[in-house]
């Protein structure tokens, strides 16, 4: 398939994890090739390619979402979060990252990337989660080797350590 012209291509300029990128983008680019391949947060895994098993989930104003199912100029002017994002410039680990760590919430790691951003926003949106609750704000990513339950006491246990500090 023959490369198209930089006068076909849009330009793409956003801000990611704080900082303001731009580059060029072909008008069917899927959002999650432009990070990987043109910004080189290869972070955000690409899995099914359909939406279905969460892997590429990234944070787009805020909202968790596939960047398998948007296009790199729907991202135009917007605000990305990936997970090269979520710890601290010195390295720190989030609370939710640590509580990974601490609980051994990761096997291969393939999924982490994704279940992390989804489970960020769900804290935000819910900082006091049931364990029934958690199961299904996790329904929309696949992990083929943990089998969950570490990553739900992960989760839990941020919830927790999060309600604790803002007492």
């Amino acid at each position: 398939m023959p490369v198209l012209s930089k006068e076909r291509r849009h330009p793409v300029i956003f801000t990611l994890n704080g900082e303001e990128v731009e580059g060029f983008a072909e008008p069917r680019m899927l959002l999650v090739d432009f990070l990987r391949h043109q910004l080189g947060a290869t972070g955000t895994h690409v899995g099914c390619e359909h939406g279905i098993c969460g892997a590429c989930t990234i944070r787009i104003d805020g909202k968790a979402q596939r960047a398998c199912l948007t296009l790199a100029v729907q991202a135009d002017g917007r605000s990305i979060e990936t997970i090269e994002g979520m710890a601290a410039a010195d390295g720190t680990l989030s609370p939710l990252q640590q509580a990974f760590h601490e609980n051994f919430a990761l096997q291969c790691g393939f999924c982490t990337p994704g279940i992390l951003m989804s489970m960020e926003e769900f804290l935000e949106t819910n900082p006091d989660p049931s364990e029934t609750e958690v199961r299904e704000a996790l329904s929309g990513n696949i992990c083929r080797c943990t089998g969950y339950a570490e990553i739900i006491n992960a989760v839990l246990q941020t919830a927790k350590q999060l309600r604790e500090g803002a007492e």
